[in-house]
């Protein structure tokens, strides 16, 4: 199983890390410094358009609320700098306010556009104590979806010319588990044992592993050791690796066992059959390592002609550049598939594609919704998965057919 990947420089141990790398801080500090008017600004907008409709007792509550919501928020984003227990409960606190506050903002704004009917003058009163009431009801059920570990879905995946002995080759995908303040290595755990009761054949992992360092989240990561397969796990880079390391944790992850693919590719004999698989660097990594820059053609040059081509990649903005180099599947996450509701909307104005198998060109992509969540404790409408995707024979050109359906 030969690796083409020219060697890389040794890069600093966990040992040798600062709590939190000097471009993540700077680049928190700057966001929060420019986000904060904007999330003042909208609290205040739900203050001016709810509080006044709610009866005295419920004035109180409501501004209470809003101003325990605009601090919880920030704090919840700078408590990542300083790891530790107490960072991780400001973050839990600061992330349920997010998802808290994004719910109300939505349901405000659409009772505004409701209240412009006519015939609802008298739905005022009612109508804004119903709003923090959905927007809570919402939270709560995002928070247990969230919990819970990731249902397996699956996914039958035609390519053309597959050779015999690869037919019912299975791939296990794991996508954005985003291990940090609130996912921890229990949950980590849980994900593997699923996964291993699998039995697959190759463990992909689409990025977005982390939301930490290495020094702060290794104890949490180690349960990643644990995977098993025939072919072994094989690991990209996302976008969050970048913000927390991207050297340092592609070290990590190759000490557990985890292969990383940075613009190359591996061939995989399965059965006298070859199976290329390829993984590039995540889209926007040459902002923070112009060395990084994401090349599928590079991750596939040098590759045996005939052999069925699976690329890892963690933003399906990749599936251009993919299709035009060749490959006939690519795996891709960081959508998650919106989260919860209504963002799974607004992921079309970023990616081309939200989640699901879907064709560009003669090549097919699937796109996870994601094995864990980031920010926000809040799955709603768009539950984390582990996909577990069985590659059929399909004569050339055929279009994918079979919708994902959950085990």
């Amino acid at each position: 199983m030969p690796l083409d990947r020219p060697p890389r420089k040794r890069h600093a141990t966990p040992a040798e890390q600062t709590p939190a790398p000097r471009s993540s801080a700077r680049r928190v500090r700057r966001f929060a410094l420019r986000a904060w008017p904007l999330l003042a600004a909208l609290h205040g907008y739900i203050g001016w358009r709810l509080l006044p409709a709610l009866p005295h007792a419920a004035f109180g509550v409501g501004l209470v609320w809003l101003v325990a919501s605009l601090l919880l928020i920030p704090a919840g984003l700078f408590s990542r700098l300083r790891p530790g227990r107490a960072s991780d409960r400001m973050a839990w606190a600061g992330y349920f306010a997010l998802g808290l506050f994004s719910s109300t903002l939505v349901l405000t704004l659409l009772r505004d556009v409701v209240l412009l009917l006519p015939g609802t003058a008298n739905w005022t009163e009612a109508s804004a104590a119903l709003v923090p009431a959905l927007a809570l009801a919402a939270s709560l059920l995002g928070l247990r979806n969230a919990g819970r570990t990731a249902r397996v879905v699956d996914v039958q995946v035609e390519l053309p010319a597959l050779p015999a002995p690869l037919v019912g080759f299975t791939i296990v995908q794991l996508s954005d588990i985003h291990v940090g303040p609130t996912i921890k290595a229990d949950r980590v755990r849980a994900i593997v044992d699923r996964v291993n009761t699998l039995q697959a054949d190759l463990i992909a992992i689409t990025g977005d592993v982390v939301d930490g360092t290495v020094a702060a989240l290794r104890a949490d990561t180690a349960p990643l050791a644990a995977l098993r397969a025939r072919h072994g796990a094989w690991l990209v880079t996302g976008n969050h690796e970048y913000y927390a390391g991207a050297a340092d944790w592609i070290d990590e992850f190759e000490r557990l066992g985890l292969r990383c693919l940075l613009n190359a590719h591996a061939v995989i004999v399965h059965d006298d059959a070859h199976l290329v698989l390829a993984g590039v660097t995540d889209f926007a990594a040459a902002a923070f390592d112009p060395s990084h820059r994401s090349d599928p053609a590079l991750a596939l040059a040098g590759s045996p002609d005939g052999a069925p081509r699976i690329l890892l990649a963690h933003q399906p903005a990749s599936a251009t550049d993919a299709a035009r180099a060749g490959f006939d599947l690519q795996l891709s996450g960081h959508t998650h598939g919106g989260q919860f509701w209504p963002w799974n909307l607004f992921v079309r104005l970023q990616q081309p594609f939200t989640a699901g198998l879907h064709r560009v060109g003669s090549m097919q992509i699937y796109t996870s919704r994601g094995t864990g969540y980031w920010g926000p404790p809040k799955r709603f409408g768009a539950p984390s998965e582990i996909t577990r995707i069985r590659l059929l024979a399909a004569p050339p050109l055929a279009a994918a057919s079979t919708a994902p359906a959950v085990a």
